[in-house]
């Protein structure tokens, strides 16, 4: 149990950055000019490049390599289907929320790898918790920043990305005390994120980033899958 404090400071630092990101989105007060509008559609495109990469690099592979081909299938699909269904409804509803959504779906079932892998391996546990953090920072600039265009408050944004870090610990010591035998279900949970993440990035996340008349936004999805790809190197 050495490791359960630095696993759940670690996980709740991850977690944190989300909210650092809304708070930079929220003091940052520049005019709306169309540079800005650049720079806020790089970053759309560079936290989804980010998502590509997690499910490319830390969620997907997973499922591959441990599931039979059926189990997986079902499971990335359902995470598709499900997150279909909720864009759906809250779209019907007059509201988006599928950059708070992908970072959700992508921080928890990381951060319940993160536990599981850190009595075994605390630099691996460590480094996986800094890669969490620093797709959290643009992922939680980008959920203020849609949150508030939708109608939602500023300080109730605020709260609730404070209130998502609080899910880095309690997901990362359920990997500690309860996955870390349960490669299947962990696999699993990984691989339902996944899909769910994948339809988002699809429907919602990478047509935010285009700009008429602009090429270079689309450029932070490349740096964002950038940074997966150093994060799986790092990570082995």
């Amino acid at each position: 149990m050495s490791h359960l404090l630095p696993m759940l400071l670690a996980a709740w630092l991850a977690g944190l950055a989300a909210a650092a990101g809304g708070l930079i989105a929220r003091v940052e007060g520049s005019a709306e000019s169309e540079g800005k509008q650049e720079i806020i559609h790089g970053i759309t495109a560079f936290g989804g490049g980010i998502l590509v990469a997690a499910v490319a690099f830390a969620l997907a592979p997973e499922g591959m390599k441990v599931l039979p081909p059926s189990a997986m299938a079902l499971l990335f699909l359902g995470g598709g289907v499900l997150f279909w269904a909720i864009d759906a409804w809250l779209s019907r509803r007059g509201g988006s929320r599928a950059q708070f959504l992908a970072m959700v779906m992508d921080f928890v079932p990381e951060a319940l790898s993160m536990g599981a892998v850190f009595s075994q391996n605390r630099r691996l546990g460590i480094l996986l918790a800094a890669f969490i953090g620093a797709q959290n920072l643009p992922e939680g600039f980008n959920a203020f920043r849609e949150i508030t265009a939708g109608g939602g408050t500023a300080r109730r944004t605020l709260l609730t990305l404070l209130a998502v870090s609080l899910l880095g610990p309690l997901a990362a010591a359920a990997g500690y005390l309860f996955l870390q035998d349960l490669q299947r279900v962990t696999a699993g949970i990984m691989t339902f994120a996944a899909g769910g993440i994948l339809y988002l990035i699809f429907e919602d996340i990478a047509p935010q980033s285009r700009m008429r008349r602009h090429w270079i936004p689309p450029l932070g999805a490349v740096l964002g899958f950038l940074v997966g790809m150093l994060g799986k190197v790092l990570l082995g």
